[in-house]
């Protein structure tokens, strides 16, 4: 139970007592809660409630008449400390990111909100604040953007061989040097647009995956659609999906033109995809026509985005056939 106290929570002293119904409620919330008595010296606890004390690892003899700042420790920065004070003096209602200390010394990344509690004077008599353990939460955050990072590290590394095979593969196929131009210019400008979108957008927008997969692959593709075929319904893609899809058909069209079908004449790919009765999206990826393949001795960007894959519930399989690579994706559509 959280309390919603945006609004001035009218309440005496006597509110607090161990008989009272709302104190009772409190006392066993899931909750980490405390009270502070801003009408007393150094603004003590004056209450708080069992999970509290779980989270902190502290029994209330421990706190009782002392004021907050015992959780803070080594790391907690002055900033988050001061917008502490600023609500404070403010008399806002207020959430904070601070680092705190537990008893035995561990630290955690709390989600503090803070607020006035007033009577039916409207004087402020109490603070309310309540505690919210996000370390794992910020630890989770903090690896999926090493990821993304060393995705991106990836792409940049292979953009510019890309863009040469393009280049060599298109001037093979166009004798007219304005055709050739003109073509170069196009699919270049398509495969910078599609990285562009998804490397700039905070918040993946929803995307048809058939107007993803045709941009992205149409601009590696030199030979254009002679070298892929698109077989699947209208699927709209939203949240981390579109960014997840966009860097596993970078990454498989990347390979495909430095290795496989892309970067041979008579290669083609077959990309097939639907929505199965449970809600998830299956893709295949078939490669067909091109040099033999084997499975790379050492990690690629593909082991990249099968952890990012896998860590949205995803299956994703690479079949290394002599005939052509084969990859098959499973992964849960977002509600």
């Amino acid at each position: 139970m959280s309390l919603d106290l945006k609004d001035a929570v009218s309440l005496s002293h006597d509110t607090i007592r161990e008989n009272d119904v709302f104190a009772h409620a409190i006392r066993h919330s899931r909750l980490p809660l405390c009270i502070t008595d801003p009408t007393k010296p150094d603004e003590p606890i004056v209450f708080a409630n069992q999970a509290f004390c779980d989270l902190t690892g502290y029994d209330e003899a421990d706190f009782i008449g002392k004021n907050c700042r015992f959780l803070q420790g080594e790391e907690t920065s002055r900033e988050s400390v001061q917008q502490i004070r600023d609500a404070m003096d403010a008399r806002e209602v207020t959430m904070v990111e601070i680092i705190n200390y537990r008893k035995n010394g561990e630290k955690f990344l709390n989600a503090l909100q803070i607020g006035p509690i007033y009577d039916e004077d409207g004087e402020l008599i109490f603070r309310f604040g309540s505690q919210l353990d996000i370390s794992s939460h910020r630890e989770k955050e903090r690896k999926a953007a090493e990821l993304r990072t060393a995705e991106l590290l990836h792409r940049l590394k292979n953009i510019v061989n890309v863009m040469s095979v393009v280049i060599k593969m298109t001037g093979r196929d166009e004798t007219d040097p304005q055709e050739y131009s003109e073509k170069v210019i196009e699919r270049l400008v398509a495969l910078g647009q599609t990285h562009f979108d998804t490397l700039t957008s905070e918040r993946p927008r929803a995307l048809n995956f058939d107007h993803l997969a045709r941009t992205l692959l149409l601009a590696y593709a030199p030979l254009g659609e002679r070298q892929v075929t698109f077989t699947g319904p209208e699927v709209e893609l939203t949240g981390d999906m579109v960014t997840s899809l966009t860097l596993l058909l970078h990454e498989l069209a990347t390979n495909s033109v430095k290795h496989g079908s892309l970067g041979s004449e008579t290669g083609r790919v077959e990309l097939s995809w639907n929505k199965s009765d449970t809600g998830d999206f299956n893709m295949i990826w078939r490669e067909l026509g091109g040099p033999v393949v084997a499975a790379p001795d050492k990690e690629s960007g593909a082991d990249i985005v099968g952890k990012l894959i896998a860590a949205s519930q995803g299956a994703l399989n690479f079949d290394w056939q002599p005939t052509g690579l084969i990859v098959t994706l499973n992964l849960p559509m977002d509600d």
